[in-house]
């Protein structure tokens, strides 16, 4: 089968959103060349389970491809999705050099040479993630293996965001906590907190696609008997209390679900949002503060930070 791949270069901070309205025009997969990753400091285990050449990935930014089937594809298509994707920056968000191009490639070309990159790799005190399709075992007592299978549309639990959330779930998570894990994705950050001790996750997105990854990695880690994963619109309509409520959402978006956050958390439980651009994060530490919350603890990885924020 032949297929449009759509490329564009972008920076990290776009790589969400642009994926999202990709996913959206209906591509069938999505790809992520982040030059960071050739320097990015895995507290040395980079030498062992990563051999990244230079000639895969951009000088700088990140490239974001995307396949299309060629028979659904339409150079209309390509001039509306550089159009909506151009239209992010007036939500300041940094596109960079915002450059796209087209080319035909065969699926052999591209369908299984991602997971060449996608080894295991600790990244915490006590969580590894690793790939379904690798037999790995963990090298302590202590260690939580969570095994995924992110497919093409997910990312695989590495980025400097979600590393950041899953540090901020194995700081808060205590035995039996109710937790609620918004825009879940692949399910990375829910396995963590049952993994962890949580009691009951409730993992939320908006996007099918998700929650159908998220369910099977669920059953895959066997702890689908303390999650529910259910498609929803950030924390709307939602009325179960929760210990813990973690977001590795972008800036914006946890702007925007504060309120629900303080509604539904219990006194004392922990909001965990993950997902911001460092020049954004003091918008957000304002924010919580002004809606009563009390900064527990900042985290921060190259560009990014997170906070641990306590209801009052």
């Amino acid at each position: 089968m032949r297929w449009t791949e759509f490329r564009i270069h972008t920076e990290q901070e776009a790589v969400e959103p642009i994926s999202n309205i990709l996913h959206e025009a209906g591509a069938s997969g999505v790809v992520i060349e982040d030059s960071e990753d050739l320097i990015r400091n895995w507290n040395g285990a980079e030498d062992e389970i990563y051999d990244l050449s230079e000639n895969d990935y951009p000088a700088e930014g990140v490239i974001v491809k995307a396949y299309f089937p060629v028979t659904s594809f339409a150079a209309e298509t390509a001039g509306e999705l550089k159009q909506t994707i151009s239209n992010l920056a007036e939500h300041n968000i940094k596109l960079g050099k915002n450059q796209v191009s087209l080319s035909e490639v065969h699926e052999e070309d591209w369908a299984d040479a991602w997971k060449k990159y996608y080894k295991p790799v600790k990244v915490t005190k006590t969580i590894t993630i690793a790939p379904s399709w690798e037999n790995y075992h963990p090298v302590s007592t202590d260690e939580h293996v969570i095994e995924l299978d992110p497919g093409m549309a997910f990312g695989t639990g590495t980025h400097p965001s979600t590393v950041l959330a899953l540090q901020g779930i194995e700081h808060a998570v205590e035995s039996d906590d109710t937790v609620i894990d918004v825009g879940t994705g692949s399910g990375v950050l829910s396995i963590a907190s049952a993994k962890l001790g949580a009691g009951r996750v409730l993992a939320l997105d908006l996007d099918e696609t998700a929650v159908k990854s998220a369910s099977e990695n669920v059953k895959f880690n066997k702890v689908n008997d303390n999650i529910t994963v259910k498609q929803n619109d950030l924390l709307l309509k939602i009325d179960n209390k929760a210990d813990i409520i973690v977001a590795n959402i972008l800036a914006e978006i946890i702007l925007r679900m504060i309120d629900d956050a303080g509604r539904l958390l219990k006194t004392g439980g922990k909001f965990i949002t993950s997902g911001i651009i460092s020049r954004k994060k003091e918008d957000v530490k304002e924010a919580l503060l002004s809606k009563g919350f009390i900064i527990e603890e900042t985290l921060e990885m190259e560009d990014w930070a997170a906070f641990i924020a306590i209801k009052k």
